[in-house]
């Protein structure tokens, strides 16, 4: 049977490739983004719990009272905005379902959505399956050569500016970046404040790394900013915050008039989502510490790995927040530098034993700056692993 494909250029991400490939050869996967060390063993324990106290049917469409309460309090507490419990926060299925459901409720066939590249490869398929067109804008690319410019994968607000358009449905942005690892300033939040403030541009803001910001930094969420929250759908995932990928539990945040259209999808998308899970996280939340310490627990992690890998003849990007460290590799003395990104990362995996994601993946034209991108949310005995088997570059 012959079938008109709705996604015909997709096929097998890079994350599964890769990961695939890491499995046959045995090599330290540093390539798909999730930790191999355990979460708190409170939070599995307040599942149980859960499940004991009965917690076992259907709960609420929009996600458990006391789960929503703790995500409106904890985005008070830290931006300073309050959102509706009742009318304005849902608890998703994870953050890639909650951006295909905004993307299903508010694009339509024909819109425009702008992407700035390089994005997580979920975003454009989502628009395409909303019928809407995605409009690539990239953001400043990395230079290579002697010195690693500050300014590599920040926002060209000129060209984003030249990128709306009337059919201009929304603008899709993520800080802390995935997979540069870039966080937005104060200053650019408010730019793009003013940019969109004569247009009627929703925003959807995908802040699944918002508790991995570096050096002092801050997280500046969508919500702080009145005139963007006013527009914007808010992204974020407990499985990133509590090392618990596989439970696929997020949340959105959204005005009342936006989040009613969120719900209409959402509730013939997933309806529900896991039941004890969401009492068990809304126990958890009661204290803030883990969250609160997430950015000295990655930063310990970035700087053991950027230490060992300052031995090797990579070039370090800058790395401000998420748990991704992006390396140039074209100071290398093998001829294998000479790989695009893609090819690199096969023969690193295959012949090095470490396996990484080239950058090029995050582009819809596969734009090579030969930079590849390690995951660090790793034990410190797998990150020194793969920094034995990265020293004989």
């Amino acid at each position: 049977m012959q079938l008109a494909s709705r996604l015909p250029h997709v096929g097998t991400t890079i994350f599964s490739t890769m990961s695939a490939l890491a499995a046959q050869h045995g090599a330290v996967n540093l390539g798909q983004g999730f930790p191999d060390f355990d979460c708190d063993p409170a939070l599995p324990q307040a599942v149980t719990q859960a499940m004991q106290n009965g917690h076992n049917q259907y709960p609420p469409m929009p996600g458990v009272l006391p789960l929503r309460r703790a995500i409106a309090s904890k985005i008070e507490a830290l931006h300073g905005h309050a959102y509706s419990v009742d009318s304005e926060i849902t608890v998703t299925a994870g953050a890639t379902q909650a951006i295909l459901t905004i993307i299903l409720a508010v694009v339509h066939p024909g819109d425009e959505v702008i992407v700035l590249e390089p994005c997580y490869d979920s975003y454009v398929p989502n628009i395409e399956l909303a019928g809407g067109v995605a409009v690539r804008v990239p953001l400043t690319p990395h230079q290579g050569g002697s010195s690693v410019p500050t300014a590599a994968f920040q926002p060209d607000f000129e060209r984003i500016a030249a990128a709306i358009t009337p059919r201009t449905r929304a603008l899709l942005i993520n800080s802390p970046h995935n997979p540069s690892s870039t966080v937005w300033s104060a200053a650019q939040m408010r730019q793009l404040e003013d940019l969109l403030a004569p247009t009627g541009v929703l925003l959807i803001s995908d802040e699944v790394y918002e508790h991995m910001v570096f050096d002092g930094q801050q997280h500046h969420s969508v919500a702080h900013y009145p005139g963007l929250a006013q527009r914007a759908f808010i992204v974020s995932s407990f499985g990133k915050t509590y090392h618990v990928t596989g439970w696929k539990v997020g949340f959105v945040a959204a005005p009342a008039a936006l989040m009613a259209e969120f719900r209409k999808v959402h509730q013939f998308n997933v309806f529900t989502v896991n039941t004890p899970m969401q009492h068990a996280l809304a126990s958890y939340m009661a204290d803030a510490a883990p969250y609160l310490s997430l950015p000295t627990f990655y930063q310990r992690k970035r700087d053991l790995f950027r230490a060992g890998l300052a031995g090797t003849a990579f070039k370090l990007l800058p790395c401000a927040g998420s748990y991704f460290q992006c390396v140039d590799y074209d100071g290398l003395k093998v001829p294998e530098r000479h790989l695009n990104e893609s090819d690199f990362c096969r023969w690193l995996t295959s012949e090095i034993g470490v396996a990484a994601i080239p950058l090029s993946a995050f582009y819809g034209n596969g734009f090579n700056q030969q930079v590849v991108r390690f995951c660090f949310a790793k034990q410190d005995q797998t990150l020194t692993q793969a920094l034995d088997r990265l020293s004989a570059l």
